[in-house]
């Protein structure tokens, strides 16, 4: 029996992830101009699948995701959970599979955070809200 996977709990998040669960990112797979892909991660305390639909941006055959949290001061779940257990799945449009995620180095952030502000330029203003140091997150096949 498959396990069951709980999507964001906010609601045009949940609204963007069923949309494009339903038509394999023929609606989803932009969201405002931008790629977007679906990364599952476990849930640190409770071990339960979670869903969430994010931006991203290519280095090579690796994914790229920003835990900007909207420039909040505090990391996303989604972050917070991958940084507890790094086995993820991801799909990008019809494409499933699982993939391995770590937060970039001290030496790679600055190339790949300029990487992601040419993809999603509102990522330099979300990090000039925050004290936080947003992190880039590596996402590898595996």
């Amino acid at each position: 029996m498959a396990e069951t996977i709980e999507d964001s709990p906010v609601g045009w998040v949940a609204s963007h992830v069923q949309r494009y669960l339903a038509t394999d990112g023929a609606d989803g797979g932009k969201y405002h101009g931008y790629d977007a892909l679906l990364l599952t991660t476990r849930g640190r305390r409770t071990g339960t699948l979670r869903r969430t639909a994010l931006i991203y941006g290519r280095d090579g055959d690796r994914y790229l995701l920003v835990a900007s949290n909207g420039g909040a001061a505090r990391h996303p779940n989604w972050y917070l959970n991958l940084s507890a257990d790094p086995q993820v799945e991801v799909q990008v449009g019809a494409e499933k599979f699982r993939a391995t995620a770590r937060t970039a180095t001290a030496e790679e952030r600055p190339r790949l955070w300029q990487v992601m502000t040419k993809v999603f330029p509102t990522y330099a203003r979300y990090q000039k809200e925050t004290d936080r140091e947003i992190p880039v997150v590596v996402v590898e096949r595996t």
